[in-house]
């Protein structure tokens, strides 16, 4: 085998090959110096001896390439721990009445007749890290602030609930009406963290796993944005995420690591739980989850804080001289770990220290209870004090804690660290007694015997209850508190939108422009122009906003440290620290979690902000639409444009692409207020009502998604009699018919009204039909409307019958009625039961492709002839029309020949 010397020259972690040995005899001092600590101490000695090197390195600012992975030990070591401030011995006894409460009321929801579930092995594992947070560093909003904004684990909850009843925040009422949240009225409690659902309690909503993560990394970069802008100051909110070790294997969990230590966000600091199990068993059962997550955090810039062993272990750790017990834990897997969690000391004694002499060695003086009670980090105060004052004094970098637990723990031998636990929701009278002794409670057997187990409290005026009282008191208030502090925003007055409803004129332009032209103006208002927040995917150039490059700026706290490409052009792309647009890159997921900060802002920090992010429709809530769920359940505002709308709009792109769907996606969503608008004029009369919605006197916790194309053509200024009710509640008569005899209906939405008016002009011309064209700017507003008519109407049957808007909108129109959009038949068939008369939709079903915008309508059949064909077809059934006339049109348009349609526009990207 080749010598060292030898071998070809690599690079090995970092290390330049390319550089020259100017020393080479000192060079081979140093190798031999290592090839004798090898020989004589063995590896694992020369291995520390490495390790401290590197340390030293470190210190004397020599760049050193970042190791990986390090022992699976604590990062701080117990030389280097602060003092611990608080009294421990009180922490113990307030956390072991949480638990309990915790556990219980988990327990009691499970009673006959009302057997909600719930889960308590999560929090169990998890209480240590929580505790130790509400005592000592998580800041509440009583100084005027936002506070720290902390993420809780979702399953972890009931703890939280058990905490905020001891200080009296939540009654022994609310804690059995634990998930009763409308049969226990008014103090049913949400069965995770949901600020819609308990609105002045939770702030985020994290149960639906990996959207917390990526929320809390977005969250602590709009808090440096608003601090650089000048909105608020936030340099003393500090951001928590508390998540699961099996979470991390959500994509969003880890996808945007990057982005936090890219901005040095050392306002930000993960704690992952590592009780090394998912839901059904272990994490990584043959590997060790904390030193793969060290791995990819240290990757991706995260400084990184291991807390895997208690105090307990520290003695032992101090007389392994030849790391033969670092080895043990380095190479024990995580599923022998779980296994040690609910084996005896006996087991624990023979399995992990009994085949080593040395290890047996360290253990000879210790009992086998002593043993078993060799602990994890996570369940250390201390330690975790040690761990989180370390991150929140860090700088430069956001800090993962991995903090080393057993689910289920003290919740007894049935519980903890089981495959099952985290399904397992009550405690027989055997585990509650075992689980009172383990907690030292005053509890009697005979109120464990009969009947629900009962809730412990202290008593208002004991030492614990005012500790906790006190230590939230000097932490700034009680966390978690939601609190709308925003006042309502003057608003632009009617000169902001009258550009748009001039309309174009002779020029043709898509409504992305005619959106992005109101957009201009609103930012230029001196009230409310710097709280908009551009949101795109690396596609502003696309939506034609490159536009707002030399003014509005790319926000990057580092600003633009290089000369840009096209700094000569007019519109040349521009970064700085207080820019206002957010660049996000090509992250859906990203661009999404800064919508919901942004649009949260006004509770957060009592400072509205108002997001405007722009996507491809297909993009939006087909692969975001759970965090659309998030922003529902975080009350989040704003406005969110689906931008190259349309199943056969964008025909170049083909499939992936062409969006015929996203309206009915939206259309599930009740936070969602989603329009379909066709021209300018439209646009300026929804966002104004937007603005007035959302950040008005009485503002609603809604957010709105329009739909907008890129195909151009010519925008109508606003008629004078413009119905500006219709516009909102979704229908409005655009284009009343003047010629023919033949009465009908067409409805369209979006880019399908100039295609409803053309179809207009041929039935007059050709088919003797006088036409009413409607514009339906929302599909999914009129149907939301009927449904709740028909809602008050079915409870209340003695009262007048309320009839829905578009039953009375289209009261006195003659049908037959046909609507047609680019969207799937299903957005126009929503209110079709409501519609006084025979209704026929068209609509784009099926997969897009790529071909010309004429020949894709011709063949989903919605283009202007088809609209003619299918008026026609509905009259015949009147026997208005005979029905030769549908043979007629079939040929007279060769309605089944793709290749004969007009191409259409083309272009037209924006």
């Amino acid at each position: 085998m080749a010598s060292g010397s030898d071998r070809n020259p690599i690079i090995i972690g970092g290390l330049p090959s390319q550089v020259p040995d100017f020393d080479p005899e000192e060079t081979q001092e140093w190798l031999d110096s290592l090839d004798a600590a090898v020989d004589e101490r063995g590896r694992e000695r020369a291995r520390y001896l490495m390790l401290r090197l590197i340390e030293r390195a470190r210190e004397k600012r020599v760049a050193v390439p970042e190791m990986r992975s390090t022992d699976y030990v604590n990062t701080i070591p117990t030389r280097a721990e602060p003092f611990f401030p608080g009294n421990e011995e009180i922490e113990r006894r307030i956390l072991n009445a949480t638990r309990w409460n915790a556990a219980v009321m988990v327990s009691r929801a499970q009673r006959p007749g009302i057997g909600v579930g719930g889960h308590i092995a999560t929090f169990a594992s998890s209480a240590s890290l929580y505790d130790v947070g509400f005592n000592h560093f998580f800041r509440g909003k009583d100084e005027g602030d936002g506070g720290d904004q902390v993420f809780f684990q979702g399953h972890a909850s009931p703890g939280i609930y058990a905490r905020a009843y001891m200080l009296d925040r939540l009654s022994e009422q609310n804690l059995d009406a634990f998930r009763q949240e409308k049969s226990k009225v008014p103090y049913g409690l949400s069965s995770y963290p949901h600020p819609r659902l308990m609105p002045d309690f939770w702030e985020f909503p994290t149960v639906s796993m990996g959207l917390g993560p990526i929320g809390a990394i977005y969250q602590a970069r709009m808090n440096r944005y608003m601090h650089a802008r000048g909105i608020a100051d936030t340099s003393k909110s500090h951001v928590w995420a508390f998540l699961g070790d099996g979470e991390m294997d959500e994509p969003e969990s880890l996808g945007q690591l990057t982005i936090a230590a890219r901005e040095g966000l050392d306002n930000l600091t993960f704690v992952v739980n590592c009780n090394l199990q998912r839901l059904d068993g272990p994490v990584r059962g043959n590997g060790k989850v904390i030193q793969e997550l060290e791995s990819v955090f240290r990757g991706a810039g995260w400084n990184v804080i291991k807390l895997i062993w208690d105090r307990t272990w520290d003695p032992l750790l101090a007389q392994d001289r030849d790391g033969t017990l670092v080895n043990r834990m380095n190479t024990t897997p995580d599923g022998q770990f779980q296994t040690y969690a609910t084996e005896s000391g006996a087991y624990i004694r023979d399995h992990f220290f009994g085949d080593d002499q040395r290890l047996r060695a360290m253990v000879e003086g210790m009992t086998d209870d002593q043993i078993l009670h060799l602990g994890r980090g996570g369940h250390d105060h201390r330690k975790i004090y040690a761990a989180f004052k370390a991150a929140v004094e860090h700088t430069g970098q956001p800090t993962v804690i991995l903090a080393k637990t057993v689910k289920g723990w003290t919740l007894g031998p049935n519980f903890e660290g089981r495959n099952a636990t985290h399904q397992m929701k009550k405690l027989t009278v055997d585990d509650l007694k075992r689980f009172r002794d383990r907690l030292h409670l005053p509890i009697a057997d005979k109120e464990l015997e009969s009947g629900a187990p009962p809730y412990y409290h202290p008593g208002r005026d004991s030492e614990e209850i005012q500790y906790m009282h006190d230590r939230r008191k000097g932490l700034g208030g009680y966390v978690p508190t939601r609190v709308v502090r925003a006042q309502p925003l003057p608003l632009p007055d009617d000169k902001t939108y009258a550009s748009v409803k001039k309309g174009s004129g002779q020029q043709s332009i898509a409504t992305t422009m005619a959106f992005v032209r109101l957009l201009k103006d609103l930012m230029r208002d001196k009230e409310i122009g710097k709280r908009f927040v551009l949101i795109a995917p690396d596609e502003y150039r696309t939506f034609g906003m490159d536009s707002f490059f030399p003014s509005a700026k790319i926000y990057n706290p580092l600003g633009q440290q290089y000369e840009s490409v096209d700094r000569e052009l007019l519109l040349a792309y521009k970064e700085s620290p207080t820019g206002q647009m957010l660049h996000d890159g090509i992250s859906e997921a990203g661009c999404t979690a800064s919508l919901i900060a942004a649009g949260s802002a006004y509770a957060t920090h009592g400072e509205p902000l108002i997001p405007v992010y722009v996507f491809y429709s297909m993009f939006g809530f087909q692969r975001t639409g759970d965090q659309f769920w998030q922003m529902a359940d975080q009350l989040a505002r704003g406005f969110v444009l689906g931008a190259t709308a349309g199943r056969t709009t964008l025909t170049g792109e083909g499939l992936q692409h062409a969006d015929g769907h996203s309206q009915l996606l939206a259309s599930t969503n009740p936070g969602c207020v989603a329009y379909d608008p066709a021209f300018g004029f439209e646009i300026a009369h929804i966002v104004k009502d937007g603005l007035r919605r959302m950040y008005g006197p009485d503002s609603e916790d809604v957010f709105y998604y329009l739909t907008v194309y890129n195909e151009p053509i010519q925008h109508p200024a606003e008629p004078e009699n413009v119905d500006v009710e219709g516009i909102l509640k979704g229908v409005h008569r655009f284009s009343e018919g003047t010629s023919g005899s033949i009465p009908a209906q067409i409805l369209a939405s979006g880019v399908a009204v100039p295609w409803a008016v053309e179809a207009q002009r041929i039935l007059a011309e050709e088919w003797n039909v006088r036409a009413d064209v409607w514009s339906a700017t929302s599909w999914n507003e009129l149907r939301r409307e009927a449904v709740e008519v028909e809602r008050h109407n079915l409870l209340h049957p003695e009262e007048e019958q309320r009839v829905p808007y578009v039953t009375r909108k289209f009261s006195g129109a003659q049908g037959p009625f046909v609507a047609v959009s680019d969207w799937m038949r299903s957005v126009p068939d929503q209110i079709a039961r409501w519609v006084p008369g025979p209704y026929q939709s068209l609509g784009a079903d099926g997969f897009g492709f790529a071909d010309t915008r004429g020949a894709a309508r011709r063949f989903f059949h919605i283009d202007a002839q088809s609209v003619v064909l299918a008026v026609l077809t509905e009259l015949a059934k009147q026997g208005k029309v005979d029905r030769s006339a549908l043979k007629q049109a079939i040929d007279r348009y060769q309605l089944l020949d793709v290749a004969s349609a007009d191409p259409g526009a083309a272009g037209g990207d924006a």
